[in-house]
């Protein structure tokens, strides 16, 4: 059996798909991942016995031209999106099902459809789905109406998806023989999504409208030890803060890293500062700061204070997992939910905006680093579910049989 993954987007879209192909494997089957054709997502994927088919330039590369919001980018980027995914038709001609996430995989399914194998929308926060009861992302292009409910925002979100997709994915559908379609929501999401969302953390109530399946977080296998650099700053003192914004690019970041490890130091705390996609390092020579590089998370965030970070989903699942408080500092799309729901479950706190001052982050950090706030992370991290990959690999093979 060989199954194709599909994805676009930072490390945190291609992350999941890593711990998932890896579970297809257990099953015994051949996985092709399409994603950008950044050198880290190849190793991420050769580690596990899956293959890379890339598909456009570096995602790294594009992010640090992107100016979140602009409908120029976004209307470019649209376009593109779609020629890559049906790009995948040759590649994907002798797989068995199809499986889509990231930014709207407009295309994806076109490829499924017109090889007639099955095809899966997942995504990894509620937010992306299409539901009254969840308010949806922002998309360039028209602005939601002043006290608009959700169901109204969706209306235009549905509106600004068509007029970003709607022309280029149709063109490429008369391409292939296929109709056009006018429900671009209903058509890529389809009606029976999955969410690869941890059921505590990102909770999806029975009986609503949409028929979502929940498998809980794809987490991708590591088993690499720590640095000895890094082993020896742990060992040398207090548990320190980890500070670190994943794939976000340094324009997005405006300073920001730079802020929390002050607002850190104020309290007293040693700093670990994760370089990350916007190369943060060091703002001094001191002893009580060390910067790393792409490291194993599951193991260090056991051994952190806090994580100091931006709200993706990967971060905030993985960080739950393993007990750790958390500040969210949100930059973007999904990650304004994600500080939201970790305040909610009081395992940390989040900043309102994503450039908050160092007044407001010292506060937040209070609440992070409080023993409340410990002790309440150690008890979800009880309930978070570790098996999301493991139940998504059977049900991607149950639809194949």
């Amino acid at each position: 059996m060989r199954m194709m993954l599909a994805t676009y987007g930072s490390r945190g879209d291609v992350a999941p798909l890593v711990g998932l192909a890896a579970a297809l494997r257990t099953h015994g089957s051949d996985v092709l991942v399409s994603a950008p054709p950044d050198e880290e997502f190849e190793k991420m994927l050769n580690a596990v016995g899956a293959s890379l088919v890339p598909i456009g330039r570096s995602a790294r590369e594009l992010l640090a031209e992107v100016t979140p919001g602009s409908p120029t980018d976004a209307r470019r980027i649209a376009a593109a999106l779609v020629e890559m995914r049906l790009g995948m038709l040759d590649t994907a001609a002798e797989c068995d099902a199809l499986l889509a996430t990231g930014l709207p995989p407009a295309g994806a399914r076109e490829a499924a459809e017109r090889l007639g194998i099955p095809y899966v929308f997942a995504a990894f926060a509620p937010g992306f789905l299409p539901t009254p009861h969840q308010s949806p992302p922002r998309l360039p292009g028209k602005p939601f109406p002043p006290g608009a409910d959700n169901r109204r925002k969706w209306e235009v979100y549905a509106e600004n998806l068509y007029a970003l997709y709607g022309e280029p994915l149709n063109a490429a559908r008369a391409s292939l023989g296929l109709p056009p379609v006018d429900d671009l929501v209903g058509h890529i999401f389809t009606d029976r999504p999955w969410l690869a969302a941890d059921p505590v953390l990102a909770p999806w109530p029975e009986g609503r409208e949409l028929g979502v399946v929940q498998t809980g977080v794809w987490f991708a296998p590591d088993e690499r030890p720590l640095p000895e650099e890094l082993e020896a700053f742990l060992d040398a003192g207090e548990p320190p803060v980890y500070v670190g914004f994943g794939s976000m690019p340094v324009h997005v970041l405006k300073g920001t890293g730079e802020a929390a490890v002050r607002a850190v130091r104020a309290q007293g705390r040693r700093v670990l500062v994760s370089r990350g996609w916007a190369e943060l390092g060091l703002i001094d020579g001191a002893d009580d700061c060390l910067a790393v590089g792409e490291t194993n998370h599951r193991a260090l965030f056991r051994r952190v204070a806090a994580v100091v970070h931006h709200g993706g989903a990967g971060t905030t699942a993985t960080a739950a997992a393993a007990g750790a408080p958390q500040l969210v500092v949100p930059q973007i799309g999904d990650q304004p939910y994600w500080a939201g729901r970790v305040a909610e479950l009081g395992i940390g706190a989040g900043c309102d905006g994503p450039t908050p001052s160092f007044e407001s982050l010292s506060a937040a950090l209070e609440t992070a680093l409080s023993p409340e706030t410990r002790d309440r992370a150690a008890a979800v991290a009880d309930r978070v579910r570790t098996d999301g990959a493991a139940v998504a690999a059977k049900l991607l093979i149950d639809r194949v049989r």
